[in-house]
């Protein structure tokens, strides 16, 4: 076997703050504290909503709009102007990301909280419940089927859902071959930016009616979101253009309001997902 085949796909930064998290609060600690916090919210019932829904992405625990609001402001703002769940990055190495972030967000919002960052190891999962996330990414690129599976049902065993990020076809296969059936695609070039919106069609027409799907990259408008709602998208994750102030192309308004639009095609999930669920049983706790 070459040592191509045996290098770790996990950057050794994120590993080592792991560690060092891990060595101030041990495995059995954060597993115990995740079990005794509140019940996670409903992410389903979220995705399900009418329309195609919009999940505004914070970045960075110090993040203030034009006007100088804070996190909670800001959060609460986004639920108010029709946010169907906040997503909230969680790793300092990228995008100023903080777990603390989502216990200020969970506490200014009632909709379902979502952890944006790399989730690798099953303390990543209890973490994140005990910091309040109900959902949580897992990248399929660095994970192989049993460990992609296998911290699935982590999540799952906690009430929280679990997204599967994907960048290609053969991932989002091997997301579904693994049973999970909320698929993030995220078509992003990870040096411009840009993301591949012919791609991301590609991808959703291969999924199931069973499956939930949510465009990770690429809206940046109205007319953005309504072509993700037709090529298969339930809901769109947004960044920096829901700052741009009321009124603007790129506001949250204007795009939750474009995700309510008659001219919005229908979801693809419903019925068929709800039948899905409902045949894989509840989760355990």
């Amino acid at each position: 076997m070459g040592l191509s085949a045996v290098v770790d796909p996990i950057p050794a930064l994120a590993r080592h703050h792991l560690a060092l998290r891990e060595a101030r609060l041990p495995f059995q600690e954060i597993k115990a504290r995740s079990r005794a916090v509140a019940p996670a919210r409903d992410v389903i019932g979220a995705l399900l909503r009418s329309g195609c829904g919009v999940i505004p992405e914070l970045q960075g625990l110090t993040s203030v709009d034009a006007r100088g609001n804070g996190i909670q402001e800001v959060a609460s703002g986004y639920e108010e102007e029709g946010a169907h769940l906040i997503a909230c990055h969680s790793e300092p190495q990228r995008f100023l990301g903080a777990l603390a972030t989502m216990v200020q967000v969970r506490a200014a919002v009632s909709v379902p909280v979502m952890a944006r960052g790399l989730f690798f190891d099953p303390y990543q999962i209890h973490e994140a419940r005990v910091f309040g996330a109900d959902v949580i990414p897992l990248h399929v690129k660095y994970l192989d089927e049993y460990r992609l599976a296998a911290l699935a049902d982590r999540a799952e065993s906690l009430g929280m859902t679990a997204l599967a990020e994907v960048r290609t076809p053969e991932e989002a296969g091997r997301a579904l071959d693994a049973g999970l059936r909320v698929l993030g695609i995220n078509t992003s070039d990870r040096f411009t930016g840009a993301a591949d919106k012919e791609l991301f069609a590609e991808i959703a027409a291969g999924l199931p009616e069973s499956a939930l799907c949510v465009g990770l990259a690429g809206v940046e408008d109205s007319a953005d979101l309504l072509s993700y709602a037709a090529n298969g998208a339930d809901a769109v994750v947004v960044g920096r253009v829901v700052s741009q102030g009321p009124g603007s192309r790129g506001s949250l308004r204007a795009l939750t309001a474009a995700g309510q639009h008659p001219a919005c095609a229908a979801r693809r999930g419903g019925e068929g997902f709800a039948e899905g669920v409902e045949n894989t049983g509840a989760p355990s706790h």
